[in-house]
């Protein structure tokens, strides 16, 4: 009987640090990559992007891997989809 006590507390504090990992680290991580993905989705024509390059382009077209982007007034550009860091929320 004590040595199963003795392999549960043994393994507790692995338990309890792989709860604390998990709470801390991967679930908000998981959260985000969601939140990403949502939002590669909901892309459309005429929203103002940041690619992961630091550049700000406004979407003219989607396509399944890649976006069609304006630059300015007469460069486009095709981004893969991996490298858009975020949207840009209309700022009144």
């Amino acid at each position: 009987m004590q040595e199963s006590g003795s392999v549960i507390a043994s393994l507790l504090p692995l338990v309890v640090l792989f709860g604390i990992f998990y709470f801390l680290i991967i679930r908000p991580q998981q959260k985000q990559a969601k939140q990403h993905k949502e939002m590669l989705e909901s892309l459309k024509k005429g929203d103002k992007i940041v690619t992961s390059g630091g550049l700000y382009c406004e979407v003219i077209k989607t396509e399944e891997d890649f976006i069609k982007a304006k630059l300015n007034g007469d460069t486009t550009v095709k981004i893969s989809r991996d490298f858009i860091s975020r949207k840009l929320e209309d700022q009144a």
